[in-house]
C-alpha cells in the first residue's frame, strides 16, 4: 500500500490523469464485452433449452400411455433427431435394452414427483450434448415417469466460443483505444497546466513578474482556463508590487541621500571643532540634529509604510471624537499661525482599531492641512455622525494634474517642493485608513484649497 502511494506521488499528474481515464473507458469496455457475451451465451443455450422443451412435449404427447423404454437413440449426430427416453420411478420397472442416456437418483426423483425438471449437460457417443430431464405427465399411466431428452451442444458451445473470443479481442481492442484517448485527453486537457508550469519554472529561473501564461484564443473559459488567467492576474499583482517596491527603494535612496550628504558634511566639519567659532560649531550641531531628526522621521515612516496591516492584538474600539479633539489641539501646539476651527464633534462613534495609528492618519492629514495653509489662515475640520471626517485648508489647492499622485509616496507637488517634508505623509495616511476598512479621498475645494475627506467604516 505504502509502494503503490510513494508511486502515485512520484508519478507526473499527467500520467495519472492519463491511467485515471484508460481504467474508466476500459472497465467500462470490459463490463460492456462481458454483458455482450452473457446475453449472446444465454440465448444460445436458452434456443437450445427450447428445442429441448419441444422434443419432450411431442414425447409426452405420443408416448403418454407407454412403458418405459428408449424411444430415440440415435444423438451421435448432429443431424440425428434428438436421443429421448422414458424413465420409471422404480428401477424395478426399467427395460431390459439399456438406455442411452445417464439415469442418476435425480432422473428416478423426477419421475416420482419428488423434484421438478432440470437441464444438464452431459456427453453422448463421445460428443457434448444438452439433455433435459421432466416428468412423463399426470394421466395414470404416465405416473412415476420422468422423459429425457438430449441434444448435441455442438454448434452452441462453438457460437459461444467464437462469442468469447470476439468479445476478447473487442475488449483488448477498447483497452488499447481507451489507452490512446487516455492520454490524448490528459495531454489537451493539462496543457494549460503545462504551460502554466513552464512560466513558473521561468519566473523562478529569470526572476522576472512580466512573463505571462499564453491562452488558446477562442478558448472557453473552463476551469483550467481560468486557473491561468488566475495565474496571469497573479503575476501582473506580483509584478505590481515588485515594480512598487524598487521605486520606493529608489525614492526612499534619493531622499535619504540629501540628508545623509549634509549629516556627513556637518559631521566633518564638528570633527574640525577646533578651527570653528563658537557660533560656528553651534550651528554645525544645531544642523546636525535636525537633520538626524529628519532622518529618523523618514525611516520610520518607511517602517511604517512597509508594514501592510494594522496588528490584531491591538486593535480595540476607539472612540473618533476625541481621538479627533486631542489630535486638534496638538496640530494647533504645533502650528501656532494656523487657525484649526473643529466644526462638529461626535462623540458617540467608534471604530475598532490602533488608536496610536488613527492619531497619526488624523495628524498628517492635519499637518498637511497647516503646511499648505497661509499665515493667519484656518484649517476646518469637521466629523458627522455618518463617520465622515473632513479637513479643509484655505492654500493653494490641488492642481488637476496633481490630484491623481497626492498619496503616492515621495510625490511632491511643485507648489511643496520648497516646504519641509518627504513626501510619505499622505501615503501612509490613505494607507493606515486602507488597513482600518475607511476611505481616503482628497480634491479641491470650493473657493480654493483642498479637501481631504476621510469615511470611516460603519459599525459591525
Amino acid at each position: 500500500m505504502r509502494a503503490h502511494a510513494r508511486w502515485r506521488r512520484h508519478r507526473p499528474l499527467r500520467t495519472r490523469l492519463a491511467l485515471a481515464c484508460t481504467a474508466a473507458v476500459a472497465f467500462v469496455a470490459l463490463g460492456v464485452c462481458a454483458a455482450a457475451f452473457t446475453i449472446v451465451r444465454y440465448e444460445l443455450l436458452h434456443q437450445l433449452d427450447l428445442s429441448l422443451t419441444q422434443q419432450a412435449t411431442l414425447i409426452q404427447q405420443q408416448y403418454r400411455n407407454q412403458p418405459p423404454q428408449a424411444v430415440s437413440g440415435e444423438c451421435g449426430y448432429l443431424a440425428a433427431p434428438a436421443c429421448t427416453q422414458i424413465v420409471p420411478a422404480d428401477p424395478a420397472k426399467d427395460p431390459t435394452a439399456r438406455y442411452v442416456l445417464p439415469v442418476t437418483e435425480a432422473t428416478r426423483q423426477v419421475a416420482a414427483g419428488q423434484r421438478a425438471g432440470y437441464h444438464s449437460d452431459i456427453t453422448v457417443s463421445g460428443h457434448p450434448a444438452r439433455m433435459l430431464t421432466t416428468a412423463m405427465g399426470t394421466a395414470p399411466a404416465g405416473a412415476h415417469q420422468a422423459v429425457q431428452v438430449a441434444l448435441r451442444s455442438d454448434a452452441a458451445d462453438r457460437g459461444v466460443r467464437q462469442a468469447g473470443e470476439l468479445m476478447a479481442a473487442v475488449a483488448a481492442a477498447g483497452v488499447l483505444l481507451a489507452a490512446a484517448l487516455g492520454y490524448a485527453v490528459a495531454r489537451t486537457g493539462l496543457a494549460p497546466v503545462t504551460r502554466l508550469t513552464r512560466t513558473a519554472e521561468r519566473i523562478a529561473a529569470t526572476r522576472d513578474a512580466g512573463l505571462r501564461i499564453e491562452l488558446p484564443p477562442g478558448r472557453r473559459a473552463d476551469e483550467l482556463t481560468r486557473l491561468a488567467g488566475s495565474f496571469n492576474t497573479m503575476l501582473g499583482e506580483l509584478e505590481q508590487s515588485v515594480t512598487a517596491q524598487r521605486r520606493l527603494v529608489a525614492d526612499a535612496s534619493h531622499e535619504l541621500r540629501t540628508p545623509l550628504t549634509a549629516l556627513r558634511t556637518n559631521a566633518e566639519l564638528l570633527a574640525r571643532a577646533d578651527r570653528l567659532t563658537e557660533a560656528q560649531r553651534d550651528r554645525a550641531a544645531a544642523a546636525l540634529q535636525r537633520q538626524l531628526r529628519e532622518v529618523t522621521g523618514l525611516v520610520n515612516d518607511l517602517i511604517e509604510l512597509a508594514r501592510d496591516e494594522e496588528p490584531r492584538p491591538l486593535l480595540e474600539q476607539v472612540r473618533i471624537g476625541p481621538l479627533v479633539a486631542h489630535c486638534v489641539a496638538a496640530a494647533q501646539d504645533h502650528w501656532p499661525a494656523v487657525a484649526f476651527v473643529l466644526l462638529d464633534e461626535t462623540d458617540g462613534r467608534t471604530v475598532a482599531g490602533v488608536p496610536a495609528r488613527l492619531a497619526r492618519l488624523v495628524s498628517n492629514l492635519l499637518d498637511n492641512a497647516a503646511k499648505f495653509s497661509p499665515p493667519g489662515g484656518a484649517v476646518e475640520v469637521s466629523l458627522t455622525a455618518g463617520g465622515q471626517l473632513t479637513v479643509r485648508d484655505h492654500g493653494p489647492g490641488i492642481r488637476p494634474e496633481d490630484l491623481p499622485h497626492v498619496f503616492d509616496r515621495f510625490y511632491r507637488a511643485s507648489a511643496a517642493r520648497a516646504l519641509p517634508g518627504s513626501g510619505l505623509g499622505l501615503a501612509m495616511a490613505r494607507q493606515i485608513a486602507r488597513a482600518h476598512g475607511a476611505v481616503l479621498t482628497a480634491e479641491p475645494a470650493t473657493g480654493g484649497g483642498a479637501l481631504f475627506r476621510l469615511t470611516l467604516p460603519g459599525p459591525d
